[in-house]
């Protein structure tokens, strides 16, 4: 689903492979039309569940801290509306038109969300979660603790 900036929402479908071209994303719609929409018009595009559930419902921030593994961010866009998200933790997985991230419900009608750079105002991170930078070591043992089933030798 294509939500826009100045009009309706669109139900239809895109190659998640190829669906970024030059001047815009290549759509087709729910009768087989096939048509290109540029990127200063759009807002998200949605890959959903299910076209009846819709997208409008459902909760745009994380209302604790992810669990996920990835880039914990905030978007601003250029209306105002704010939305957050987990981006992966690969730079490499990164898009020159925009960002693919997974929405703060993953149980929700929608799984993954596409939002073009040009929507933005802002982008924010607000955490690393997962990171393998830093590791948990375990506690070392306590040596004032007596060793009940220990040999001595």
């Amino acid at each position: 689903m294509a939500r826009r900036f100045d009009r309706e929402t669109l139900s239809g479908y895109v190659n998640p492979v190829s669906f970024l071209q030059p001047t815009g994303v290549e759509w087709m719609s729910m009768d087989g039309q096939t048509s290109t929409l540029p990127y200063p018009e759009i807002k998200t595009i949605s890959f959903v569940r299910d076209f009846a559930a819709g997208v409008d419902q459902e909760r745009r921030v994380f209302q604790t801290r992810p669990k996920m593994a990835g880039l914990w961010v905030g978007f601003q866009f250029r209306d105002g509306e704010r939305m957050e998200g987990i981006l992966p933790n690969n730079l490499l997985a990164s898009e020159p038109q925009g960002f693919t991230l997974v929405p703060p419900d993953p149980f929700g009608n929608t799984q993954k969300i596409w939002v073009p750079r040009l929507a933005l105002k802002s982008v924010e991170v607000l955490g690393v979660v997962g990171s393998p930078i830093k590791s948990r070591r375990p506690k070392p043992a306590a040596k004032d603790q007596i060793g009940l089933f220990e040999q001595e030798g």
